[in-house]
């Protein structure tokens, strides 16, 4: 029998698998402001340190990507409702309250992106959010397997 690398999957992996992976990830290889990846990490290096966003790549793709339009469809879409999930969690429990001159408000919108490069924020609070979302997706969807 032929060992594989990775052993067959048998179960749907949740966006909440996702969020907890990417915790993983970021725990494992180390957090990063500003881009997905440091711009100093060799091409070649297959678990560089991540932003929120770019661990969640990492474990939807299971591989460094720059460009996640790049990715098959199916792994567009899990992606995207991963980030998805991580930013409605971020919006309710987050948000980043944009002023304009004249004090009015602009934006309730968080956006992972920022949220992740605000220069008070620590790695741990970043694990920690990804932790939360995902238990706060998986206690919306435990009525019988939905997802």
């Amino acid at each position: 029998m032929k060992a594989t690398q990775n052993p067959p999957t048998t179960g749907t992996v949740t966006p909440a698998d996702l969020l907890r992976m990417a915790a993983l990830y970021l725990r494992r290889h180390g957090w990063h402001q500003g881009t997905y990846y440091p711009i100093t990490a060799p091409a070649g290096c297959p678990t560089p340190p991540a932003c929120a966003v770019g661990a969640i790549g990492m474990a939807v793709a299971g591989h460094r990507v720059d460009h996640f339009y790049s990715l098959d469809f199916g792994t567009q879409v899990a992606f995207r409702t991963a980030v998805g999930v991580f930013t409605t969690h971020l919006d309710d429990y987050e948000p980043i309250c944009a002023v304009d001159d004249d004090g009015f408000l602009i934006d309730e919108h968080t956006s992972p992106y920022s949220w992740n490069d605000d220069p008070g924020r620590t790695a741990e609070q970043v694990i920690t959010a990804l932790e939360s979302a995902a238990d706060d997706w998986d206690s919306l969807h435990t009525d019988g397997g939905e997802n």
